[in-house]
């Protein structure tokens, strides 16, 4: 869904895995419920941060910041401009296709080299928690972000037959519009100067985008099942070697089945989120 929920205070990182977010895809875990699988990739609204401050208007972010020292800040702020530009580039480029083709078919293959490689290159946000300089799970932030890439390089890449389907279309729109606004959102965190737009957007946007992007992503992967079933890809039988046995086909059956729970439970917590920021709501969450 991805990459799926806000982080529950300001630079306090994830406490519920995205839609995934995000955006959040599955193969998502939320630290909110037991550890899952689902492709919830395109929720939007993910604890992963970046590197910015989650909310933005935390009054100690700037001390935060501090703490993680210039070149550390310097790199994080650079991340997330280049990665705002290159969901940029990607939605003027679909923006673009559709004006002059006037149909979707055909999109997602004249925009992949530019979604393989930003989505790809989120894969770095790993590496921010492993080193320390974000503050968040490396679980969870590893989860979220191999979520998208499941569903960018092991449903959409792979299976070449579902690519020209309108759902692949409703996650594409809604991870770039959710990513253009998370990555400036952090950008501008980073920088002191978070316009209310911008955070406006960032609590507001996924109300639609999530269920849009979840949408995509179930019906994509819907759409891939009969050609999943019907050449065994990804899939090992026995006897072999190992004496180990996979299929994909139920892989896949399983990680439409894990939305169901998932779902609202990563929405309504980013609704309460969204009450937090934006109208100062005090909200006690119970851990599970």
């Amino acid at each position: 869904m991805g990459r799926l929920t806000e982080s529950a205070a300001a630079g306090s990182g994830a406490r519920a895995a995205r839609w995934a977010g995000s955006p959040p895809t599955l193969l998502l875990i939320s630290p909110t419920s037991p550890g899952c699988a689902a492709t919830m990739a395109s929720s939007d609204e993910d604890g992963t941060n970046g590197g910015a401050s989650e909310a933005g208007e935390d009054r100690e972010a700037p001390g935060k910041r501090r703490r993680l020292g210039l070149l550390a800040t310097a790199w994080l702020t650079f991340y997330n401009i280049a990665m705002t530009a290159g969901w940029l580039v990607l939605a003027l480029a679909m923006v673009r296709f559709y004006m002059e083709k006037g149909t979707h078919r055909g999109l997602y293959k004249s925009v992949q080299k530019t979604l393989k490689f930003f989505q790809t290159f989120a894969l770095l946000e790993i590496v921010h928690c492993l080193i320390g300089i974000v503050p968040t799970s490396v679980l969870v932030t590893g989860v979220q972000v191999s979520s998208r890439i499941f569903m960018v390089w092991l449903i959409t890449h792979s299976i070449k037959p579902i690519q020209n389907e309108e759902s692949v279309v409703l996650f594409l729109v809604a991870w770039t519009v959710t990513e253009i606004t998370r990555y400036s959102f952090y950008t501008f965190s980073l920088l002191d100067h978070l316009p209310y737009f911008i955070k406006w957007a960032r609590y507001n946007f996924f109300i639609i985008l999530y269920p849009v992007g979840v949408a995509g992503e179930l019906l994509t992967i819907y759409a891939a099942l009969p050609y999943v079933k019907k050449t065994g890809m990804f899939s090992i039988r026995l006897p072999n070697k190992y004496n180990v046995s996979f299929d994909y086909y139920y892989f896949l059956l399983i990680t439409m089945a894990s939305y169901i729970p998932l779902f609202p439970q990563l929405y309504f917590h980013m609704l309460r989120q969204r009450r937090k920021v934006l109208h100062g709501e005090v909200i006690v969450e119970k851990d599970d």
